[in-house]
């Protein structure tokens, strides 16, 4: 039975966006392990509070997501 972990900023994603996120990586799992284990594929996704994650020595908070985001879009 696949499980797939997915860790993200709290608040940076909206619930539609999860959902959006958890139907294509089933999506993305079942075309590799077959149709049948659909049923049985688990995708959790878990919110780390902002400021409690860090990358390179630096925390991350939402804002900072918000900015990259805004910058590359």
């Amino acid at each position: 039975m696949p499980l797939v972990q997915i860790k993200g900023i709290s608040g940076y994603l909206s619930l539609q966006q999860k959902q959006e996120i958890i139907s294509k990586v089933t999506d993305a799992i079942v075309s590799v392990e077959g149709e049948g284990l659909r049923p049985v594929t688990w995708v959790i996704i878990e919110d780390v509070a902002s400021g409690q994650w860090g990358v390179g020595g630096q925390a991350v908070t939402t804002d900072a997501i918000r900015a990259m985001s805004q910058a590359s879009g």
